[in-house]
């Protein structure tokens, strides 16, 4: 337990004490608006309606028995604000407290036990080969890698995997247009990306064209039979793709416990709906195979057409059942854009009928836009991830360059690379997942925003202050916290006290952008507090305490990049 809960469990002890009930949760205690009227604040409207008696009476009648008893609780004041009792926290019991939390956690500060070890998977960057990788791709990758962090210091065992889609329409599309447009062509090295060029051809030239669409079709029908010149062209390509999402997943730092493929699960789907007939979990209407769901009051989901094609949920209900059987979870998470909301929600209800009673969700995001306006890989306007990344690193080298002109072009190009990528996570993360993105490069490069590099420039800052100052472990396990005279000390060591139900917070709202908020606020207060006292010239026992504060001001900083999956950067 960390010491801001203990605290207020004290002080809800000591309240439910004095009223004998348990009337006060540890929940009912929040912070003030106003850092004037204290820390901590508790409403005593429960509180009143419980005791039968007026707000503002009881609150006048608990500070009067508490007072006597603040000193052992580590509270320095109590008051009254109307029915509101405010506690303000003793500044050198906070102090050592929390440093100490963070000396001795270090990297794992603010991490919990909660999830009690349970197995959730989150399954993210389900991209589809033959495509280009863009702008909107990367939205998904950095919203559930940062999920997959924040479930996993929750508690729980996060078991992070993805599914490609290599099979379908678009992926006929795409080798049609190979075939009819590039079939002299030399492939670049990038293959993958070349793919990409290849599909947003494709598309402009079969948009109207009724012998194209019949061509890819036939193309379609030749790959499923998993034989022929088609099959073995759609091996060899599927490889350039998957090659692509590799070297993007290692530049991102993106890990995955396993990954899906549909070609593996489409077949085992076939096989699977004579079944799901039988048990009147589907049902034959007009040619084709249906889910009929409108006595839930989500419709009718195609599962197989007319024309014997199949739908997503072909291969979605055997990858479903194979990572429920698999992995035995007790969770499972989808991050797929809110276009597929509905079918979401129909493929859940279906696999509650197939008898998983599991915690299905859908965590669902908005769009990336720019602010030209929005993107389609279809009609080829999009941002691909490798220009984007291009263009933000050398943005980066620019700024790099003219800051340490004595730097090697080595050292310029490593600590750009790391903005960059800091830079374009920050922009997917910042922001909840239910608003659309408007990336900006010149914005998203700013030192001086709500930005990554804003964050990773005052870790550096902070790095240079304590290089300079050569202080040692030793002495910091030995600070005087008394030393500490200024509101700013108190205010910053308050934040860090927050952390860990930042955590929480953002674990059980499967949001990254409450960590990216809080890491703004705490930067903005440390720079705050940096311009306004002189750390490196105060007298020695409060220079040293100072120096502690940094040193763990920057280790939370770090702590909460990393759950963004962004990397610190000790000089820039």
């Amino acid at each position: 337990m960390y010491t801001l809960e203990k605290i207020k469990k004290n002080i809800a002890k000591e309240i439910n004490a004095i009223l004998n009930s348990d009337v006060v949760d540890i929940k009912l205690i929040s912070y003030p608006p106003n850092k004037e009227m204290g820390d901590l604040s508790l409403p005593m409207f429960q509180v009143a309606k419980n005791q039968g008696k007026n707000p503002i009476d009881i609150a006048t009648d608990i500070m009067s028995k508490m007072s006597e008893k603040k000193d052992r609780l580590g509270i320095a004041t109590i008051t009254r604000s109307g029915p509101y009792l405010n506690f303000k926290i003793k500044q050198e019991f906070l102090a050592k407290e929390i440093i100490d939390d963070i000396e001795d956690k270090k990297e794992k500060y603010g991490e919990n036990e909660d999830g009690g070890k349970k197995r959730v998977m989150i399954e993210f960057s389900n991209v589809n080969t033959h495509k280009e990788y863009h702008l909107g791709h990367l939205r998904n990758v950095c919203f559930g890698d940062s999920v997959s962090k924040l479930v996993r210091v929750n508690g729980f065992t996060a078991i992070p995997v993805s599914y490609i889609n290599d099979f379908g329409i678009h992926v006929a599309k795409t080798l049609w247009g190979l075939n009819e447009f590039f079939k002299e062509t030399e492939v670049p090295e990038n293959k993958g990306e070349f793919l990409g060029s290849v599909y947003v051809k494709s598309s402009k030239e079969s948009k109207d064209n009724k012998l194209a669409k019949g061509m890819i079709e036939g193309m379609m029908k030749k790959i499923e039979s998993r034989k022929g010149d088609e099959y073995e062209l759609w091996q060899k390509t599927r490889e350039w793709s998957i090659e692509q999402f590799d070297k993007v997943y290692k530049e991102l730092g993106v890990e995955f416990e396993h990954i899906y493929y549909e070609s593996e699960y489409i077949d085992k789907g076939r096989t699977m709906v004579p079944e799901l007939l039988k048990k009147g979990i589907l049902k034959e209407s007009q040619g084709a195979i249906i889910a009929d769901l409108e006595k839930y009051n989500l419709g009718v989901l195609v599962v197989v057409r007319s024309d014997g094609t199949a739908t997503y949920p072909v291969a979605d209900l055997p990858l479903s059942e194979a990572k429920f059987k698999d992995y035995k979870l007790d969770k499972s998470i989808y991050v797929v854009d809110n276009r597929q909301k509905l079918y979401f929600k129909q493929l859940f209800k279906i696999l509650e009928l197939m008898g998983y009673s599991q915690e299905k969700i859908h965590l669902e995001y908005d769009f990336v836009k720019l602010p030209s306006g929005m993107m389609s890989s279809r009609s080829g306007n999009s941002v691909k991830y490798a220009d984007l990344r291009d263009r933000m690193i050398e943005k980066a080298s620019e700024e790099t360059r003219k800051r340490h002109e004595d730097w090697s072009e080595e050292k310029i190009e490593i600590t750009a690379k790391t903005i960059a990528l800091g830079a374009m996570k920050f922009e997917m993360l910042k922001i909840g997942s239910d608003q659309v993105i408007t990336f900006d490069i010149k914005k998203a490069l700013d030192f001086r925003g709500y930005t990554a590099a804003y964050l990773q420039y005052t870790y550096a800052r902070a790095c240079g202050i304590i290089e300079k100052s050569k202080i040692s472990q030793s002495e910091i396990k030995n600070l005087k916290f008394s030393s500490f005279a200024d509101k700013k000390e108190h205010s910053l060591i308050l934040k860090l006290a927050k952390y860990p139900e930042i955590i929480v917070r953002a674990g059980e709202r499967y949001d990254p952008s409450e960590i990216a908020k809080y890491l703004f606020e705490l930067a903005q207060s440390f720079n705050d507090y940096y311009h306004s006292v002189n750390i490196l010239k105060s007298e020695k026992n409060l220079r040293l305490a100072r120096l502690g504060l940094v040193k763990n001001v920057n280790q939370v900083i770090s702590n909460g990049l990393k759950l963004l999956g962004i990397n610190s950067i000790t000089e820039m």
